[in-house]
């Protein structure tokens, strides 16, 4: 029998797919990422299943959309009837280490760390260092170790307070405060150090018992603001920076300002700093994608690329400036739900050089890492995505779902009350991409339909030219809210046995086998 292999789960957190070249970009930004999309099986219209980390991670790790698990604020909790992929694959004999960046995935008391043998968090003081069984450590060692377990635990009990109080969070927001967390609490975390640790884990194995395979959750944030990047990355990419103070200003101000980072903006970014916007944005990806670089060149030399199932994705993209909107906190447009993907697979399920053209749910990377490890059920495995290489498995079809986030609403309710009403801020968005088009509701009655493929900038809304095709893709709307409310409504889906009807229901989208 052939070894099970081990899985690499690598998010780039915040990275577009416009910026890379495999996904049309003129400017070579991400060579090595765009080097490991060459040697993958290339998915070109990945959509994520929501807009920022916390309902995109959940769902990765679930394998269903946000309205099923409900993991959707800063405050929630992931039910525990959802089992993670990390308990699944835990349970099938892996071992499971995480080596996270972003604090709303490693930080925060949310579910998403179950099932982790080890859970790395590098947003913090200090980064813990996995693997490394030894000699029992004396007596000083142990009184500094339970000093700084101490001192973390405190630091990760005031960074949860922070994110579940509204006051709290406001105050964090502030101009003041906000250069606070950034150095002191390390926001961006480590992505040197993450991607040395686990190349040391797949490399050595310490600690992992012999022919015990791995599964690894990475998760880089080089890419999200605040803009710092590295001095050559900005005199390549944003050189104005460097050399105007006018831009150093601007760009100061807008690392501060974190709530401008959530706020749709009054008026539109200016011609010169969207440029200086477009320059960090790309100076961050590219210093990234060096360090990414680096440690898929110390697999490949180790042996151990072409053993294994590396899973490279963003969990979402990031507006800068686009349709007057900066960060991710609303909207559905292509800027953030469609995402890179590549899956390089040492036993080619997923051939290299490979492309699949149509849409896909990055919610079935679940689906694919279960598969590939041989611990999936017949339906898990029939959501694989490898099963999109040769077929359509879910008819091309993949939603997106944006739910308002309640402290985000408080501020900008107390900030900018005319803001939440001109662009409905308070309503419920849900996409759906199908056959090259994209339709948004929001709320109940405002939609807008966009031609995916001659005009991925969606800047021509065909709602009301295209009428027939409205009604079919408010069908697939109207299908999706009905089902994922009945299964949100079967209290612990995958423990309970639900109503008949609503277990076809369920099968229909893949939740139930």
């Amino acid at each position: 029998m052939r070894r099970r292999p081990d899985i690499l789960l690598l998010v780039l957190d915040t990275l577009r797919a416009d910026r890379l070249q495999s996904y049309g970009s003129s400017t070579a930004i991400t060579p090595a990422v765009d080097a490991l999309a060459e040697a993958s099986t290339l998915f070109r219209f990945a959509i994520a299943p929501a807009q920022w980390s916390i309902p995109s991670h959940a769902s990765l790790f679930t394998g269903v959309y946000p309205s099923i698990h409900d993991t959707t604020q800063s405050h929630s909790i992931l039910p525990e009837g959802l089992p993670t992929l990390a308990e699944r694959l835990r349970d099938a004999g892996y071992h499971t280490a995480a080596f996270c960046n972003n604090p709303l995935v490693g930080v925060i008391n949310n579910g998403l760390r179950r099932g982790f043998n080890s859970f790395l968090n590098y947003a913090g003081l200090w980064t813990s260092r996995p693997n490394q069984a030894g000699a029992r450590p004396g007596v000083y060692d142990r009184i500094r170790q339970h000093f700084k377990g101490w001192l973390t635990d405190l630091i990760t009990r005031t960074q949860d307070a922070f994110a579940r109080n509204d006051t709290l969070l406001e105050l964090s927001l502030t101009p003041l405060f906000v250069p606070m967390w950034q150095t002191a609490l390390s926001f961006k975390g480590n992505s040197r150090k993450s991607l040395e640790d686990a190349a040391r884990l797949f490399i050595h194995r310490n600690g992992v018992a012999p022919d015990q395979p791995i599964f690894a959750f990475i998760n880089l944030m080089g890419i999200h603001m605040p803009y710092r990047a590295p001095r050559p990355y900005v005199e390549r990419f944003a050189p104005q920076v460097l050399r105007d103070p006018a831009a150093r200003r601007y760009l100061r101000q807008f690392n501060t300002d974190a709530f401008g980072w959530l706020a749709p903006l009054a008026d539109p970014v200016t011609g010169e700093h969207k440029a200086i916007l477009d320059g960090m944005y790309n100076a961050e990806a590219a210093y990234q994608d060096h360090l990414v670089g680096q440690f898929l060149n110390q697999l490949r030399q180790a042996g151990w690329l072409d053993q294994s199932l590396v899973m490279a994705l963003s969990d979402h993209g990031d507006h800068l400036g686009e349709h007057q909107l900066i960060g991710h906190s609303v909207s559905l447009y292509n800027e953030l739900v469609r995402v890179p993907l590549m899956i390089r697979d040492g036993s080619r399920t997923f051939p290299r050089g490979a492309t699949v053209d149509h849409f896909v749910s990055t919610r079935r990377v679940f689906h694919t890492a279960l598969a590939a490890a041989n611990a999936a059920t017949d339906a898990e495995r029939g959501l694989s995505l490898a099963a999109d290489v040769h077929g359509r498995p879910e008819h091309g079809i993949a939603f997106s779902e944006s739910i308002p986030a309640l402290n985000f609403l408080k501020m900008m309710n107390k900030r900018r009350p005319e803001l939440v009403r001109s662009r409905a801020l308070d309503q419920y968005r849900i996409a759906v991409c199908s056959d090259g088009h994209k339709l948004i509701q929001i709320g109940a009655d405002r939609f807008e339909l966009y031609d995916l493929i001659n005009d991925p900038a969606e800047q021509r809304d065909l709602s009301q030219s295209q009428a027939d095709r409205l009604a079919s893709l408010r069908g697939l709307i109207a299908d999706f809210t009905q089902h994922a409310g009945q299964a949100g409504q079967t209290a612990n889906i995958f423990l309970d046995e639900p109503d008949p009807a609503v277990a076809q229901r369920l099968r229909s989208l893949g939740y139930l086998d």
